[in-house]
């Protein structure tokens, strides 16, 4: 017994070793579980504030397509959350931040020129981003008051890119996009990589664009994209069909 005693010992070190080694990893991976989707709304604020420093720089087009990625993270974050049982109050202001500064203040920065017009423009648009993010709530389940602001941004970004695309046709599309923002229709939560197989195809879609970035037909995918959930909200992206 006394010279199986030392044995005993380093089995039982051994074994501890490996609980411990066992929990550590059950502990890192209910971390990474939680934080998972908050990990994709700080990747969308990171695209938000590259954006910023683009347009500030004078690169208008990586300005645009960093808001249109910011726009797949935005989509994602939320269908991780609820995949993984991770939703909580925390990671929805972190979702929030984020959305202000990608659809915000960098989207309302591809608005700006040197004509004071424009400016008061930009701080309209920003503002009403802030008022929607707030007031956001319809009291219906999986309803949104007045068009995400996601959406006006991708529209806005979309059109900043096509090919002949002018600051009058710029103003106009965010007067219009400002107006569905404050609007009081209603438009379905939009689950798309929690629903029929052809929208999660449009998402990953969406992706492949980002690769495609140089072509211009590329911004015109995700200006269709945006147009047809401000026409065809329930017909045809309500989580419900």
């Amino acid at each position: 017994m006394i010279l199986l005693s030392p044995f005993s010992g380093l089995f039982q070190c051994t074994k501890n070793l490996f609980l411990r080694d066992g929990s550590t990893g059950l502990r890192i991976k209910e971390i990474a579980r939680k934080n998972a989707a908050n990990a994709l709304s700080v990747a969308n604020m990171v695209m938000g504030m590259a954006s910023i420093m683009s347009s500030l720089n004078g690169h208008h087009h990586a300005a645009c397509w960093m808001v249109l990625i910011g726009y797949l993270l935005d989509l994602a974050d939320g269908a991780v959350a609820r995949l993984l049982g991770a939703c909580s109050v925390s990671g929805a202001k972190l979702d929030d931040f984020a959305d202000f500064t990608t659809f915000g203040i960098a989207t309302s920065l591809l608005l700006m020129t040197s004509d004071l017009l424009d400016n008061i423009l930009c701080v309209c648009y920003v503002l009403t981003v802030l008022f929607r993010l707030c007031f956001w709530q319809s009291g219906i389940p999986f309803m949104y008051r007045g068009l995400p602001c996601t959406y006006s941004s991708a529209i806005l970004a979309s059109a900043s890119l096509l090919p002949g695309g002018n600051q009058a046709m710029m103003r106009v599309i965010a007067v219009a996009m400002i107006l569905f923002m404050i609007s009081q229709n209603f438009y379905p939560h939009d689950k798309v990589l929690e629903s029929q197989t052809w929208k999660k195809a449009v998402f990953a879609g969406g992706v492949v664009m980002v690769f495609c970035s140089s072509f211009p037909p590329a911004c015109v995918y995700y200006l269709l994209w945006s147009v047809s959930y401000i026409l065809f909200p329930t017909s045809l992206w309500s989580s419900k069909v």
